[in-house]
């Protein structure tokens, strides 16, 4: 049950931010949740980092987002680059502190990757014609796809998809998640979407729940290297943050390019 109202509160709020917020806040509030997801992740990765030391790692990876308010790729690739030196010369100037300097650049620098980069495509995206129902169509993807794939997973799982990664998913659950956000893309696409081809929007959706599921495999590798269960526990019944924004990590940017090279 607590899942339940969690996933459903969660998601109210995100409706409302997408449809009636406006840009300068929906940038504000992404920025403020790559914030908390850069804090989980150098949680688990830089266990003996403390909390003081975290703060200018945390406020590096904001940049790439923070260059993304101008709605232009080139935004978030300078902000990128910032965060990268600044990364650098953060840990030159505190090398005799750190008890792991290349771990901190290293891990770093992923994290400024796959967070700061990945997230930055949110904003990329909103500021594209349209692009608050592009969001909508990912998060109907996203949404639909976990749930299937939970449900279908847990009553007809018997198959294991990676037993490595991850031992509670299975080849079921991963077919229910694409049947699952088919059927819900598929309405957002009679709704709001009617100008697009069938074909397109099939080939979308499918593509795109498949890095889904590559996403949240990707952050259970992290997770499992490091011999933890969630990521925090900010999300009562979903663990933290970075558990479940996962999928959306990879599927944003691909999305931003694939509308970009279609235009």
């Amino acid at each position: 049950m607590k899942r339940h109202i969690t996933g459903i509160l969660a998601l109210t709020v995100w409706l409302l931010l997408l449809f009636w917020g406006p840009f300068s806040f929906f940038v504000l509030t992404i920025t403020a949740l790559t914030g908390v997801a850069l804090y989980e992740y150098f949680t688990i990765v830089l266990p003996a980092l403390s909390q003081r030391a975290k703060v200018p790692l945390i406020i590096f990876g904001l940049l790439p987002v923070l260059g993304a308010y101008l709605g232009e790729v080139t935004g978030v690739l300078c902000g990128l680059s910032l965060a990268l030196v600044a990364l650098l010369l953060h840990t030159l100037s505190s090398y005799t502190k750190l008890a792991q300097p290349y771990e901190v650049i290293s891990r770093g620098g992923f994290a400024y990757l796959y967070l700061g980069l990945c997230n930055a495509h949110l904003l990329l995206l909103m500021a594209l014609p349209q692009g608050r129902i592009w969001l909508l169509l990912l998060t109907a993807i996203t949404v639909a796809s976990d749930t299937a794939a939970f449900y279908t997973g847990s009553k007809f799982g018997r198959h294991k998809l990676s037993p490595a990664i991850s031992p509670s998913k299975t080849w079921e659950g991963f077919a229910g998640g694409l049947a699952g956000s088919l059927a819900a893309a598929l309405l957002v696409w009679h709704f709001f979407l009617p100008e697009q081809g069938l074909f397109w929007i099939s080939f979308l959706v499918l593509s795109l729940s498949c890095l889904g599921a590559a996403g949240d495999l990707s952050e259970s590798v992290i997770k499992r290297a490091f011999g933890v269960k969630d990521s925090g526990s900010l999300l009562p019944g979903h663990g933290g943050l970075l558990d479940r924004i996962d999928s959306l990590l990879l599927t944003t940017p691909v999305l931003y390019y694939l509308l970009y090279l279609k235009a």
